[in-house]
């Protein structure tokens, strides 16, 4: 199983940029497949989560994500949750040591969050929609309610689509200029007219570091550009593909005493 690791795995914290390789799934969802949501066998997506739980080294009932909605609503587990009743956010934040927490991509930006101090941790989940609206700056806030400081609090951004491959309309366009003064310098032209390349990972990063967070690490992967290593929702749907498979990045605490 291949997994991309940055540099939060320190202080009792473990945390996976999993990607599609390592799992039983086939055909377009070969083959870690994370994906609830997908058209994937249920049974397939259920050991791939297993899979991944087992390298976090937590249950596989203790691995949560949310249902996501491209929100800038963040949430707090102190507990497993049921598929049936797993909250509808972008983002879930905690300081209970066993539990994963985790996000479900396929271009969107995954994003990894540790305090190590105060041993609070961090998930979220950003699209456009979720960045222009401030899903990072909301996973930092639930932080600091569970005691995190932004200046101790650490980053990391996982696989996503990167500016070389993201093409947008004028009406994204214009939503940020008209929401986000200074965006203009995320995007370069496209060779459409009135389209544009957008860096998503890169407003990403200053959106945090204009919250206060000092520390960001990019693993500066694309997901789009590598079919054989990454998911992408973009390249299915430019291929005519009727699903695709997401992938998990996720961080969990150690239990006390242990690594």
């Amino acid at each position: 199983m291949k997994v991309e690791a940055g540099t939060l795995s320190l202080g009792g914290i473990r945390h996976a940029f999993f990607t599609r390789a390592g799992g039983v799934s086939e055909g377009m969802h070969a083959s870690l497949n994370g994906g609830i949501g997908s058209r994937d066998k249920p049974e397939h997506v259920a050991e791939n989560r297993a899979r991944m739980a087992a390298v976090l080294e937590v249950a596989p009932m203790r691995l949560l994500t949310a249902y996501q909605i491209h929100s800038p609503h963040a949430v707090i587990a102190e507990k497993p949750w049921s598929l049936e009743t797993r909250p509808r956010a972008d983002a879930i934040v905690t300081r209970t040591a066993g539990l994963a927490i985790g996000v479900t991509t396929a271009d969107c930006a995954p994003i990894l969050l540790a305090d190590p101090v105060a041993r609070v941790i961090g998930a979220a989940h950003a699209g456009w929609r979720g960045a222009l609206a401030g899903i990072a700056e909301a996973a930092l806030a639930t932080m600091e309610q569970l005691g995190a400081k932004r200046t101790q609090i650490r980053a990391a951004l996982g696989p996503m689509i990167r500016q070389d491959n993201y093409e947008v309309g004028p009406d994204l366009i214009a939503r940020f200029a008209a929401e986000d003064a200074g965006s203009e310098r995320f995007f370069r032209p496209a060779p459409r007219a009135d389209h544009a390349l957008f860096d998503l990972a890169g407003y990403i990063a200053a959106r945090l570091r204009r919250a206060g967070v000092q520390q960001i690490e990019d693993l500066a992967l694309c997901t789009y550009a590598e079919p054989t290593r990454f998911f992408s929702y973009r390249r299915a749907t430019h291929r005519g593909e009727a699903d695709y498979g997401r992938h998990v990045s996720a961080i969990v605490l150690a239990n006390a005493g242990g690594e």
